[in-house]
């Protein structure tokens, strides 16, 4: 069983995984439409952007984050002089630098689901008199939906375990900043503290795996579907 202060972690995880998915999906689908269907000079550069949290040291991203972000920084002190709102050592800054690290990820599952929708079913609709927005909210959104949803599910898993670029933008401030990883880590510095770890890092394993099972889940329902529509 764990502890209140166990508890109140992974609260806060669950609340910083949580805005972060609400805020990245919408960027990460509108990413993965354009790099699906857009045809247009510096696809390939942006596709590299997008996906260099991948490849980047955690770290990297989080001094990246804390110099963008940051009072001094260009977003940082705009919200700050026009908000007045700061989001360095604080959750918010935590689901930020969780958002960033799962947007990889989500751009990719949901790229491979728009890429999977056949065509000649939206020309069909085309030919019935369906518009771009009919077409794409009848067609288009439906087929690519559980490559959408499996897309949030690996987005919200890697949020929960993001660690290197959180500790570095908004630090280790338990009740504030101190997510599940992070908390694993604080654990494993304080001698004889195992029942804790251990206690933590199996809830870590468990939510992954349930989250790579729901994943999974989804994308073969999402091929079962396109198959039956192309049927």
């Amino acid at each position: 069983m764990l502890t209140p202060e166990e508890w109140a972690i992974v609260a806060l995880s669950l609340r910083v995984s949580g805005v972060a998915m609400a805020v990245t999906l919408p960027v990460a689908f509108g990413l993965a439409y354009l790099l699906s269907r857009g045809r247009f000079p510096g696809r390939s550069l942006v596709d590299a952007v997008v996906h260099l949290p991948l490849v980047l040291p955690p770290v990297v991203t989080g001094w990246l984050l804390l110099l963008a972000f940051g009072r001094n920084g260009s977003v940082g002190g705009w919200l700050e002089a026009a908000f007045g709102v700061s989001v360095i050592f604080r959750w918010t800054g935590a689901a930020i630098a969780a958002g960033i690290m799962a947007l990889p990820l989500m751009v990719r599952a949901i790229r491979l689901s728009i890429d999977a929708v056949d065509r000649r079913l939206e020309g069909a609709a085309r030919t019935l008199g369906a518009g771009p927005w009919r077409t794409f909210a009848t067609i288009t959104l439906p087929l690519c939906l559980p490559g959408v949803l499996a897309g949030l599910v690996l987005g919200f898993a890697r949020s929960i375990g993001e660690f290197g670029a959180t500790i570095t933008f908004v630090s280790n401030i338990p009740g504030e900043t101190r997510t599940l990883p992070i908390a694993i880590y604080s654990a494993l510095q304080i001698p004889g503290n195992d029942d804790a770890v251990w206690r933590l890092a199996g809830l870590s394993v468990a939510l992954s795996l349930a989250a790579l099972v729901v994943s999974e889940w989804l994308a073969r329902r999402g091929q079962d579907d396109r198959a039956g529509h192309v049927l």
